[in-house]
């Protein structure tokens, strides 16, 4: 998926995977575009603490998505300078206003896309991205039209929590205890169409056997029925 080209999804259909660059401001932010024929609505990732566009984890999420006829936007939410600060001091990481700002750039310029035409669009957060997917969700609710948390922090969105109008769903790991309270707290706070999963067995980051498959499949299903 880090280069350009095109592949087969398991239903047959091609799936063009092409490296884009979208500029935001005064930065330019890379990402991979992956487009399948006639598809039915378009996620962006936002990625969680520390993660990037090269994720394995967001890569296998996406290629699910693209298999079930969705576009997808891996793309880095910070520059590789601001990466590098970020590491050191994990400052921007939990500047939740600062990158949901960049989420509703970057879904402007996915709606504007050529590829795009009429295609709604949802966002996919994982661990501190998912704080960032809702407030985005809530300042532009005519951009973002369903919300998928995986391992999430959707209580960082604060305030905002109330305001979402997109439906969204919240997974998370059985075995993650303090973000599963920390996701039934936030979703007490929110009043749109919401629903909490949790995958058995699963830790924070879905590393045990299926359990990754088990919270993509969910999100993918989700994304196809919101976004239709």
């Amino acid at each position: 998926m880090g280069q350009a080209g095109v592949s087969l999804g398991s239903v047959g259909q091609a799936i063009e995977h092409q490296p884009v660059i979208v500029q935001v401001e005064q930065v330019e932010l890379e990402g991979y575009l992956s487009v399948p024929t006639a598809a039915s609505g378009v996620v962006l990732f936002a990625h969680g603490s520390g993660s990037s566009r090269h994720s394995p984890r967001n890569r296998y999420a996406a290629d699910l998505l693209n298999e079930g006829g969705l576009a997808t936007l891996l793309i880095d939410l910070l520059t590789a300078d601001e990466q590098e600060v970020d590491l050191q001091t994990a400052q921007l990481r939990f500047d939740i206003p600062f990158l949901a700002k960049r989420l509703v750039k970057i879904s402007e310029w996915l709606k504007q896309h050529p590829e795009m035409p009429g295609l709604k669009l949802g966002h996919f957060g994982a661990s501190t991205g998912a704080g960032a997917a809702l407030l985005a969700a809530a300042q532009s609710p005519h951009l973002v039209e369903s919300v998928v948390s995986r391992g999430g922090r959707p209580d960082l969105a604060g305030a905002a929590l109330p305001r979402v109008q997109a439906p969204t769903l919240l997974i998370v790991g059985g075995d993650d205890h303090v973000v599963l309270e920390l996701n039934r707290e936030a979703m007490a706070r929110m009043r749109c169409r919401k629903e909490l999963r949790i995958v058995p067995g699963a830790s924070h980051l879905f590393e045990e056997p299926g359990t990754l498959k088990k919270a993509a499949t969910l999100a993918r299903d989700w994304f196809l029925e919101t976004l239709k």
